[in-house]
């Protein structure tokens, strides 16, 4: 079967805010106040926890490898006691979605972000059920850009890896379609905007809109 697999954070859902929201609370329980704006900062928060931890300490003159270890965890509960205060789906995400259902294709999410967050999200944001699979950051041994992760999303999916194309945000993504030998379609919507054709993606996609002539063009 054809299927489409997506990445989650940057690329179904814009969820820099409550990322953001998540790190800040680990510095101000420091003292350092609020490091990282929800705005400017959105493309560090799609890199994950330890990327935002690093910036802030960064512009703190504070802290450094060990302390982003000591509040991985910390940040890690305090996103997961407030994950969809402001995270929502972007423009035309689930009709997108249940297009290709409709067309014959199957669908899943392949995210580093841990399986139990990205499953509590999508039910929150109303569309884990669109999905034939899940596969988070914890659920193998290894993750993204590792193509297992994507491999095995595929499958779980009921699809053919032959037969599969990613769609993402990031560099992650990029490298990890080309481990797995499939198509990568980045979206401009995010943070980096067009700059994601400096990775040259087989394919960008400026609205969810434009999505299903994409795969049909890159899948069939």
């Amino acid at each position: 079967m054809r299927t489409v697999v997506f990445d989650l954070d940057g690329t179904l859902a814009d969820t820099s805010a409550d990322l953001i929201a998540a790190a800040n609370s680990c510095f101000r329980a420091r003292g350092l106040g609020d490091l990282l704006d929800p705005v400017a900062d959105a493309r560090t928060a799609f890199r994950g926890a330890r990327a935002m931890l690093s910036l802030g300490f960064s512009r703190s003159g504070t802290g450094g490898a060990a302390e982003v270890e000591d509040d991985f965890p910390r940040l890690v509960d305090a996103y997961s006691g407030a994950l969809d205060v402001h995270s929502r789906l972007y423009p035309g995400a689930r009709a997108a979605v249940e297009r290709l259902a409709q067309a014959g294709y199957a669908t899943a999410v392949c995210t580093n972000k841990p399986e139990g967050l990205a499953d509590r999200l999508l039910e929150s944001l109303g569309v884990r059920g669109l999905f034939g699979a899940l596969v988070g950051a914890d659920t193998l041994t290894v993750r993204k850009p590792d193509p297992a992760p994507l491999v095995a999303s595929v499958e779980r999916a009921g699809g053919d890896p032959g037969r599969a194309l990613l769609v993402g945000d990031t560099e992650t993504d990029r490298e990890t379609a080309r481990a797995a030998g499939v198509p990568c379609v980045l979206v401009t919507f995010g943070p980096d905007g067009r700059g994601v054709a400096a990775l040259a993606p087989e394919a960008l996609l400026d609205h969810f809109d434009g999505l299903d002539a994409l795969v049909a063009e890159l899948v069939g």
